[in-house]
């Protein structure tokens, strides 16, 4: 594969880092997370009307059909400026296993409002390896009827329903749109890391029907829609680095001590050069586990997610310790952008597994999965 961005990728990369650098500086960013609740309305809608939330969907369901490197494109601009909108959750989540797996109807019911942003379905796909769903599930004829709890909904206070696995009583898995307005809903929110609008949602004993229980067998549609998530947060992940490297070499250029800037101390350039080459090393194996998602390689897509799921948990976490270490003692003020990008970073290594469980996952299909460095 080539890891360079083609002409259309390049034009996706301006038009996100347009939307989100023109509505998502840092002032605004802070504005959001302190008066309206963490989610940037605006912004979302911004980014509905340039036609960024449909990208990366197929063209048959109204999408332009960039896939998964049109949406980790958009994602690392998203990261870049810690904007406050659940596009990974959305997309990744909720809009993708939904334009796949979906019926007709329900494809015509919920993904041109995906697209123009009136309606926010998010995905709560989150396991723990080996686990079974912490949602379960009695059929009625075709319909169901789900209890239990998810610890943490992404984006939860500001979404319609949650595209969720749940576990039936004849052992199968099935995959819902479950709406969070319904009767025996509760949402409790949650604080989290990063600051984003989050809760706990917990179902007691509510009716689903047919017509929001996606065909097939859900254990495949939840893998399916996994993949996608673990390479999704890695490109947020990349953002994050990114900004944080820029910024960090920025202040040590800047920054003089004893009559030189701190970046010509050997200590501050190797620590720096570290945080880079974790940077890259996320770089590529999102692009690489994205290409094989478009190239249809999902085998080896598989365990190309993991990685770079690993190298955004393990790198995205070095990256993050050294822009607040080099920053010194500013990089612990908690109203300085830098520890911000800190912060997201730590969300980000451990939603979905932190390092150490991705790094279990990978092992348990190592012995099974395709080599994923071959040429294609």
């Amino acid at each position: 594969m080539e890891f360079e961005l083609d002409d259309d990728l390049i034009a996706v990369e301006d038009l996100a880092s347009q939307v989100f650098g023109s509505l998502a500086k840092v002032e605004r960013v802070v504005e959001v997370e302190r008066k309206e609740g963490g989610f940037d309305a605006t912004l979302w809608q911004a980014l509905a009307d340039a036609g960024i939330l449909g990208l990366a969907l197929p063209e048959s369901v109204g999408g332009a059909g960039m896939g998964m490197l049109g949406l980790t494109t958009i994602l690392q601009q998203q990261g870049r400026r810690v904007a406050p909108v659940p596009v990974w959750s959305t997309v990744a989540g909720a809009a993708l296993p939904l334009a796949q797996f979906g019926t007709e109807t329900q494809v015509e019911r919920y993904v041109p409002k995906l697209i123009d942003g009136s309606v926010v379905l998010t995905g709560a796909f989150d396991d723990t390896p080996g686990a079974s769903p912490t949602v379960t599930a009695i059929r009625k004829g075709d319909d169901l009827v789900i209890s239990g709890e998810i610890p943490s909904v992404p984006w939860a206070p500001i979404i319609a329903g949650v595209v969720v696995p749940v576990r039936c009583d004849d052992d199968s898995v099935a995959v819902v749109v479950a709406p969070v307005d319904a009767t025996g809903v509760e949402a409790v929110p949650v604080a989290v890391t990063g600051r984003g609008a989050e809760a706990a949602v917990r179902f007691t004993d509510v009716h689903i029907g047919a017509e929001d229980v996606l065909p097939g067998d859900g254990e495949e549609i939840a893998t399916w829609t996994r993949r996608r998530i673990r390479i999704a947060l890695a490109a947020v992940q990349l953002g994050v680095c990114e900004e944080t490297l820029r910024a960090t070499a920025k202040y040590t250029s800047e920054r003089v001590q004893f009559g030189r800037p701190l970046s010509t101390n050997q200590a501050v350039a190797l620590r720096a050069a570290d945080a880079y080459l974790d940077t890259e090393a996320i770089r590529l194996t999102v692009r690489k586990a994205a290409w094989l998602i478009d190239v249809g390689r999902e085998d080896e897509a598989d365990s190309a997610a993991l990685v770079a799921k690993w190298w955004a948990s393990r790198g995205g976490v070095r990256v993050g310790l050294t822009g607040q270490h080099l920053h010194g003692g500013i990089g612990a003020d908690i109203d300085y952008p830098i520890h911000r990008y800190f912060l997201w970073g730590r969300q980000l290594a451990f939603t979905f597994g932190g390092a150490d469980a991705t790094a279990a996952t990978l092992g348990d299909v190592l012995d099974t999965a395709p080599p994923i460095g071959a040429a294609g």
